[in-house]
């Protein structure tokens, strides 16, 4: 496992992070402890979790584990947002909803500090300068390290790098977006604004609820029940399409040439991806978890990427087609 900086700290991370979504829930704990310690073993030092994954739980699988290592060698993120509660401040951005938020996450992770704690979703209705200044104060408390903001829009991003500047707040350090070769829009404007503003870029879903995991072909149909797609119709309709179905293709023959998984290129790609710190991986099993543990550690030639970037591209909409045909450098 190769180690890279968030964006621009000097904090490094394992060029893969380790996803606890389904810990505690889906996964049971003594699973997602093998996960955890197939990870260590490879070096791997980045594990991401959130509040609301399995209702808490997750976060609780993670800390438990943790109890048995030396804390300072992982990067542990965390997230607030969701409602944990059924009262008017159970949920949000408000200074109030992010203290309780980091106090509960830092008793179920049994922890001393969060090492990466995101906003997990924009929130429309509390004034950036409210929640910002109530990170900056836990950095400043030592209960967090470092920021990120995830679910956001390229304005939303720029606009909270630009109130913390302002107001000499704690930035974001880094950013968490869906971004994977069948999911490119990120690339519009967050990717551009996180090059710019030096923010490392964090992708969830990197195989795309398992469409580029090697699973799927052309012609095939609806995967089946107990799979993510499976269990979910609505998201096999959404990309069982002629570009999906070019991107796989794509991707098988990069694989084989590469003697890889389409999985390990799927991921590959978004490593060698410009601003990506590491994407977040989400094993529901120790076969998955070492699937994608053969991503790190080699990369794929300029060819192949081309060839990746090519055949996964969109057609723009205005105005990015208009700046795009007028570019200048």
């Amino acid at each position: 496992m190769e180690y890279r900086y968030l964006g621009r700290t000097g904090l490094k991370v394992s060029e893969l992070a380790l996803g606890s979504a389904f810990f505690g829930g889906k996964v049971d704990e003594a699973v997602a402890h093998t996960i955890l310690d197939a990870f260590a073993e490879d070096g791997g030092t980045f594990i991401d979790t959130a509040d609301g994954y399995s209702g808490g739980a997750a976060e609780q699988v993670v800390g438990r584990w943790l109890k048995n290592r030396v804390r300072d060698d992982f990067v542990v993120a965390t997230k607030v947002y969701g409602s944990t509660g059924d009262g008017p401040n159970d949920g949000g951005l408000s200074r109030k909803h992010i203290i309780a938020g980091v106090e509960a996450s830092l008793r179920r992770l049994d922890t001393d500090y969060i090492d990466l704690y995101y906003t997990h979703v924009f929130d429309d209705a509390t004034p950036l300068e409210e929640t910002l200044s109530t990170l900056d104060g836990l950095v400043r408390a030592g209960k967090v390290r470092y920021l990120g903001g995830s679910n956001l829009s390229g304005w939303q991003l720029q606009k909270a790098v630009d109130v913390a500047d302002r107001n000499g707040f704690e930035r974001y350090s880094a950013l968490q977006p869906l971004y994977n070769l069948l999911d490119r829009e990120a690339e519009w404007e967050l990717v551009e604004v996180a090059r710019h503003e030096g923010i490392g870029v964090v992708p969830w879903a990197p195989l795309r609820e398992g469409w580029l995991s090697g699973r799927y072909r052309r012609g095939d149909s609806a995967g089946a029940p107990g799979t993510r797609l499976g269990d979910t119709p609505a998201a096999w309709d959404d990309y069982a399409n002629e570009r999906t179905w070019s991107v796989l293709d794509v991707l098988g023959e990069v694989a084989a040439e590469a003697g890889r998984s389409v999985a390990q290129v799927a991921l590959r790609w978004l490593i060698q991806a410009d601003t990506v710190t590491a994407p977040i991986i989400g094993p529901s099993s120790a076969e998955q978890y070492a699937d994608c543990a053969g991503a790190a550690g080699w990369t794929l030639s300029p060819e192949q990427v081309e060839r990746l970037d090519t055949v996964s591209d969109t057609k723009l909409p205005y105005p990015y087609n208009v700046l795009a045909a007028n570019r200048r450098r």
